[in-house]
């Protein structure tokens, strides 16, 4: 006969104890120090590299984390929900076109600073499933920016939110190249694809930037 009967349930599972005030610290310190590795460097750092930033032990780093995927996870979900409340915050703009923009300019920012950031929803080489998730639950917000700015007639119709995407890897692209030599062209290049991208324009939108001379564009090109 089981020791278990239909009269006595099995015990719950102990909770689970919070960590320490200072163990606490130690793991929020590697947060930190990773989502400033990741944007400066990339995913291919090592948790070796990040517990060096952080200024703590090795041994320490594994033992708040398992490896440096779930150090990974743990920065990019803070980094989505960043990206869903960006979304979410254009849809309350009295403007549908100004919220499109207002977008497309503050995730571009984001994409622009963070080479991390870039790699972990545009490639799959750090995880194809990680970054198709990172995308399917940032589009419903996306589209619902897109729709309502198509609605108001200010967007073209034929815009899909699966574009979104494939823009802020072309304006991080430019980021990446341009960054020792002008950091901020990137926005340049998105007012030009904005401009494209809207229906009611009478005349060209100023460009925030000149092009690069021809001596700025051989440093970015090399």
């Amino acid at each position: 006969m089981s020791r278990w009967t239909t009269s006595t349930p099995p015990p719950e599972p102990p909770p689970s104890r919070p960590l320490r005030a200072d163990a606490e610290r130690n793991r929020q310190r590697l947060i930190t120090a990773a989502q400033e590795v990741f944007a400066e460097r990339g995913l291919e750092v090592t948790l070796d590299d990040i517990a060096r930033h952080a200024g703590v032990g090795v041994g320490t780093a594994y033992r708040r984390f398992a490896g440096r995927e779930e150090l990974i996870d743990a920065v990019f979900e803070s980094a989505l929900q960043h990206l869903i409340g960006l979304a979410e915050q254009a849809l309350t703009h009295e403007d549908p076109w100004d919220g499109l923009a207002e977008l497309f300019l503050t995730a571009g920012q984001d994409f622009a600073q963070d080479r991390g950031l870039r790699q972990v929803m545009l490639e799959s080489a750090h995880g194809k499933a990680r970054a198709t998730d990172f995308r399917e639950r940032l589009e419903p917000a996306v589209s619902a920016v897109i729709a309502r700015a198509q609605r108001s007639g200010r967007l073209r119709d034929d815009i899909e939110a699966t574009d979104f995407p494939l823009i802020q890897l072309m304006l991080g692209a430019v980021a990446q190249q341009s960054r020792t030599v002008n950091p901020e062209l990137w926005k340049r290049y998105l007012t030009l694809i904005l401009d494209g991208l809207r229906r009611d324009r009478d005349s060209p939108t100023p460009l925030p930037h000149p092009a690069l001379g021809q001596t700025e564009f051989d440093r970015t090109m090399t």
